[in-house]
């Protein structure tokens, strides 16, 4: 007689992950909402590649078939919508990517510290062009899924000898190479050596560069106004204060390659030699 041990079942797994998706408010009229949105992708290009992207649509409302074709008009600039939130909206269909309830910002009480309320100096800025009047509605909001998830594609795991000295500051003793992005929800990013083109740098507080910037940086992510961007020699492809940008080509030649501070100043971004 032949005996046959049981196979013994496998376990799955199952994991619960938190990671940054960017949401967009679209608002009426849409064709004018459209035209902001376009103009941002001209300035970067790729902005949105392999981001997760989720749709906010509480303040639109639009009905289903306004939805897919939203989604299909947002697909063609290369947006990949991975969830949406809408109240009361239930299942709009399997089509669709789903709702999601229970969304939370990234600035809600205990992962920002209090606003610390430094007097502002005075800054003697070139004369500098502004950003453009276009503001992406861009939200960095926490999505939450389960299971073995991948992160997006071109980010990469923080350098290993990243601290955070206090609770809200992250300092990052290595150099940011291409295709990294380093996200803080905290506060403030301070890196010692230089960030590479191709990589980003987001932070709800200010960044801090000791280096070369020659990757974007974008400070006051979650409508901190008072958020600067400051670094030892500009070559950046992208500055950002509270969505407010300039890109490598608008910037005046006089801040390139030089210390400079980017600030909001009267609804308007900044770029300044800093000394």
């Amino acid at each position: 007689m032949t005996f046959a041990a049981p196979l013994e079942a496998k376990s799955i797994r199952f994991r619960a992950r938190s990671f940054v998706a960017f949401t967009l408010t679209p608002e009426a009229p849409l064709d004018v909402w459209l035209e902001s949105l376009d103009r941002w992708i001209g300035n970067s290009p790729g902005y949105f590649a392999g981001r997760p992207v989720v749709l906010d649509l509480n303040v639109l409302k639009p009905d289903v078939v306004a939805i897919e074709a939203l989604i299909d008009v947002l697909g063609q600039r290369g947006i990949r919508v991975y969830a949406m939130e809408l109240d009361g909206g239930g299942e709009l269909g399997a089509h669709l990517p789903p709702v999601l309830v229970g969304a939370k910002e990234a600035t809600t009480d205990g992962l920002l510290q209090p606003s610390r309320k430094a007097g502002r100096a005075e800054e003697t800025a070139s004369d500098v062009k502004p950003a453009s009047d276009a503001k992406a509605d861009l939200k960095a909001g926490d999505l939450k899924a389960s299971g073995d998830l991948k992160p997006r594609g071109d980010a990469k795991p923080l350098p290993q000898d990243a601290k955070a000295p206090d609770a809200g500051t992250l300092m990052i003793r290595s150099p940011i190479r291409s295709g990294q992005l380093i996200f803080h929800p905290h506060g403030d990013v301070i890196v010692l050596g230089s960030v590479a083109s191709g990589s980003e740098i987001v932070a709800t507080g200010s960044i801090h560069v000791y280096g070369t910037l020659r990757g974007r940086a974008s400070a006051g992510a979650q409508g901190n106004t008072a958020a600067r961007v400051f670094c030892r020699r500009n070559e950046a492809e992208l500055l950002s204060v509270d969505g407010w940008y300039c890109t490598a080509e608008e910037m005046d030649p006089s801040v390139r390659g030089k210390p400079v501070q980017a600030f909001l100043d009267n609804g308007m971004l900044r770029i300044a030699p800093f000394s």
